[in-house]
C-alpha cells in the first residue's frame, strides 16, 4: 500500500468529507449522547489537520487542536472503514503527535468514548495514559480520557 501523509488544515475538501463519514458513524455509536459531544467536535478553529493518502484517496484523517500552552487536544481521528486494522491510525497519530512537538507542545490530550473500543485500544497501544475525565468531559459516564508526554 503506497501511502503519502499531507498537513492542511480544516478546510480542506478531503478533510470536510471524511469528517462527514466520522459523524455519520458516530451517531450511530453515540445515540442519544450525539449532540452532546458534536457540539464539541466543530472544525472551524482546526488549524493542524493530518490526512493520509492511498495514491489520491483520502483514506484517514487527525487534527490536533491547542488545549493549553504546552498541549494539543487530539480531534477527529477517522480511518476509512475499508482501511481498518492495517496501522494506519497509528501511523496517523504519530504524524500529529510529530507536529505537535515541532510547535513546541509538550503533551497530547484526548477523549474518547468508551464504546468505541478500538479507538481506546488504538491510544493505548500508542502509549496514551488513561487521565481523569477533563474540560466539559468531567462526569459523563462514557468519556474516556487519554494523554501522553510528548
Amino acid at each position: 500500500m503506497m501511502l503519502s501523509i499531507k498537513r492542511t488544515t480544516a478546510q480542506n475538501k478531503d478533510f470536510i468529507d471524511l469528517v462527514r463519514l466520522l459523524d455519520i458513524e458516530l451517531a450511530e455509536i453515540d445515540g442519544e449522547e450525539h449532540g452532546f459531544y458534536s457540539q464539541y467536535n466543530k472544525i472551524d478553529k482546526i488549524n493542524h489537520v493530518v490526512l493520509l493518502y492511498e495514491n489520491e484517496l483520502a483514506i484517514a484523517c487527525g487534527a490536533i487542536k491547542e488545549y493549553a500552552l504546552d498541549t494539543m487536544e487530539v480531534k477527529r481521528m477517522y480511518t476509512h472503514l475499508a482501511y481498518r486494522g492495517k496501522g494506519i491510525a497509528s501511523r496517523l497519530l504519530k504524524e500529529l503527535e510529530k507536529w505537535a512537538k515541532e510547535l513546541g507542545y509538550k503533551k497530547c490530550l484526548l477523549e474518547t468514548g468508551k464504546r468505541q473500543e478500538d479507538a481506546v485500544a488504538l491510544y493505548r497501544k500508542n502509549d496514551y495514559q488513561h487521565i481523569s475525565n477533563y474540560g466539559q468531559y468531567v462526569g459523563i459516564e462514557n468519556s474516556i480520557c487519554f494523554q501522553k508526554i510528548l
